[in-house]
């Protein structure tokens, strides 16, 4: 039996229909609905299973491939996925969630991800709420990579002291009124921070520290459920 078009429908697009959600605060609300309904599924299909005739190992084993096989799709699917796709600059102005609460949370406030959708969902969204807290990461990692690394310490240290001489030159000679000087001096100090960051290896440690924030960054955002935007306030009065 076919069904006719209801003309009163309201169809809107998906990214519309998760703005809409996002700004309202409910977007959890499509998390958890998806979580359950893969685990009503999966519950499901393993009574179907247990009532019907025993499976043979072979049989078995597929199986628990398969869902291995999907797990590690998903995972996979993490990497193709552009966290900063949705980032602005109002997300770095605002304040830094709590990092025990707000951040880590409780050990049910994780979960596998049920579907790649969920899995990219989960991450642009903590991405904006938690893009504060990874930045910060970023810096510790930085730091310890720094601390193993003496030498690119050195070098930071050099280019840092490198551009504070030049903007000591900018305002002594006053470049401002001469375009040609100040163009060739800063294409000069340019060259040296690049020798200076090239010899010293800070490459190294600005690499290291962005492969481990951005592998962390990606498990805690595809792993944490997504909490409400707006926290309701306990003993307000008006």
């Amino acid at each position: 039996m076919a069904f006719s078009a209801n003309p009163l429908a309201l169809s809107v697009p998906d990214p519309t229909f998760e703005s809409w959600l996002r700004d309202s605060g409910y977007l959890e609300i499509l998390d958890q609905r998806t979580s359950d309904f893969h685990r009503i599924s999966a519950a499901t299909t393993t009574t179907v299973s247990n009532s019907a005739a025993p499976d043979p190992p072979s049989v078995a084993t597929g199986f628990f491939l398969s869902n291995v096989l999907n797990h590690i799709g998903i995972l996979l699917s993490v990497l193709t996925v552009n966290p900063f796709s949705k980032l602005t600059n109002q997300d770095f102005s605002g304040d830094t969630p709590a990092w025990t609460l707000g951040f880590i949370g409780y050990s049910d406030s994780y979960s596998f991800p049920s579907s790649r959708s969920q899995a990219r969902m989960r991450v642009t969204e903590n991405n904006k709420r938690y893009c504060r807290n990874y930045f910060t990461l970023f810096i510790v990692f930085f730091a310890c990579s720094l601390y193993q690394l003496p030498i690119a310490l050195v070098g930071l240290v050099l280019s840092l002291a490198l551009w504070d001489l030049f903007a000591y030159c900018w305002k002594r000679w006053g470049l401002d009124n001469h375009p040609v000087s100040r163009e060739c001096l800063l294409r000069l100090v340019q060259c040296a921070t690049a020798v200076i960051i090239f010899i010293c290896s800070v490459q190294t440690a600005v690499l290291y520290a962005l492969g481990v924030t951005y592998a962390v960054m990606m498990l805690h955002a595809s792993f944490r459920k997504l909490t409400p935007v707006k926290q309701p306030t306990k003993g307000k009065q008006k």
